[in-house]
């Protein structure tokens, strides 16, 4: 199974950040067929960046489930797409946290960008309050049953990302038989959902991944791939990321 990387930028980037954009995409190419590289980057950039890299593929970071309609200040897989988007993340955490999308909403999402479409990266994870109450593996699973589109899902096209919150800014790690666990988890909920295309779908891995740690995840049962945040912001940082990937 060929990995997924996928940088986040977040609240991040300008004009003048298309010249990472550019180097990544540039050194991304030599890669080609042994891993699949994407930029999800601001709603700002997605133009500039798609008609800058013809051909890489650029994504959004989260969209409205509605084809269009009276929702001040949101954005449609259609907008997404004339802009030159071609993949979307849905549900992260901070998502979530931030603007309380609920798994329904989440769901109604990925639907939505899938329908039109977009490749989907569908996040789910769980608090380190969870964890350590010893929740973490059946509170995700019950997040991934009702974040889950409830059509088809094609594994070139549908990834999950598991976010473990509780790691991310805290001081704790994430092991690597604590991602397996949770990896493992997800994977029989999507084959208990979608049967064999289930065993297809990349679970990608977004806990604080870097140079150091990448090789590491990487070689770990279940992971097919990184959602990357901070790491993905310049072509330094990222790109042994991808390296590691496609080792």
């Amino acid at each position: 199974m060929v990995k997924l990387i996928a940088g986040n930028w977040k609240m991040h980037g300008t004009a003048d950040s298309l010249a990472e954009v550019r180097a990544i995409a540039e050194w991304a190419r030599k890669f080609e067929g042994g891993v699949e590289v994407a930029l999800c980057l601001p709603a700002t950039l997605i133009h500039r960046a798609a008609e800058a890299v013809p051909g890489f593929t650029i994504g959004a970071q989260d969209l409205h489930h509605m084809e269009k309609g009276a929702h001040t200040g949101d954005i449609c897989a259609a907008m997404l797409h004339d802009a030159g988007a071609s993949m979307v993340i849905v549900g992260h955490s901070e998502r979530r946290e931030a603007h309380r999308e609920a798994d329904a909403d989440v769901r109604a999402k990925a639907e939505a960008g899938l329908a039109a479409g977009l490749k989907v990266i569908l996040c789910v994870g769980e608090s380190l309050e969870v964890r350590e109450a010893g929740r973490a593996e059946q509170t995700v699973a019950a997040q991934v049953d009702a974040s889950l589109p409830r059509t088809a899902v094609d594994p070139a096209v549908f990834s999950v990302a598991y976010e473990p919150i509780w790691a991310i800014g805290t001081g704790k790690v994430a092991e690597p038989i604590d991602i397996e666990e949770m990896h493992r988890a997800i994977r029989e909920r999507l084959v208990s959902a979608y049967g064999e295309a289930g065993t297809g779908v990349r679970i990608l891995y977004g806990g604080s991944v870097k140079a150091s740690n990448a090789a590491e995840i990487f070689a770990v049962r279940e992971v097919g791939g990184a959602l990357v945040g901070g790491a993905s912001l310049t072509a330094a940082d990222f790109l042994p990321i991808v390296e590691a990937g496609a080792a």
